[in-house]
């Protein structure tokens, strides 16, 4: 293992895959899956899973957890510099590359890119260009296993939230919805699949509707 990484980590399906693919390359050597979350509300930013329960993910899959606490308005600005500070204490120990789960994003890939240039480190994207289709039905097929945590409800119907991400959810899913969810439109965590070592295990608490938008399902560690 030559390279040493570190790991975008949203806790979803995304970043499974993308990290399943990562695993068949062993010229990779991850230091660290970075998660963003939320200092107010102790959870990951945007999917709203609890910190402790992103604890027993990684721990699951035996990969150093790094969390990086942001405001709950944090601006860009914040969020960069924080991102920058973090990035450069990991290219002191010898790390060239960020690998992301994004898979068609134009504007995100171009903004990650350009970040990390002005810093002489370099993006890798496991997933880019993948069709969205084949990528949800390979990530249920390998027997990975995923909850929705939030649901846009600009995009979807809050009735979306809480479900686990199988191929009923999929067929029911509005033609303009991405069945990976890459404009937005949902996030999840995924409990269970070919990466981990077990099983992580949990219950489903409160739907609660956030900024008269954002549907999100609590989940609770057992």
């Amino acid at each position: 293992m030559d390279n040493k990484v570190i790991f975008s980590w949203s806790g979803g399906k995304d970043s499974a895959l993308a990290l399943y693919e990562i695993n068949k390359n062993n010229n990779y050597n991850i230091l660290s899956l970075l998660t963003t979350a939320t200092k107010e509300y102790k959870r990951i930013s945007m999917h709203g899973v609890k910190i402790s329960l992103l604890k027993k993910q990684t721990e699951a899959l035996n990969i150093k957890l790094e969390i990086m606490l942001i405001s709950k308005n944090a601006t860009s600005n914040e969020y960069d510099k924080k991102m920058k500070k973090k990035l450069l204490i990991y290219k002191k120990q010898g790390v060239s590359y960020v690998i992301f789960g994004d898979i068609f994003l134009e504007e995100i890939r171009k903004y990650r890119e350009e970040k990390l240039s002005k810093i002489g480190m370099k993006g890798i994207f496991p997933l880019w260009k993948k069709d969205t289709k084949k990528i949800a039905k390979m990530f249920i097929d390998l027997g990975f296993k995923a909850i929705v945590t939030c649901v846009d409800t600009n995009f979807l119907d809050k009735k979306f939230v809480g479900r686990i991400y199988d191929k009923h959810f999929l067929n029911e899913l509005p033609i303009n919805v991405d069945p990976c969810g890459e404009n937005g439109e949902f996030h999840s965590f995924v409990y269970d699949g070919p990466i981990f070592k077990k099983k992580i295990y949990f219950k489903v608490g409160d739907i609660v509707l956030r900024d008269k938008r954002f549907c999100f399902c609590d989940l609770i560690p057992e």
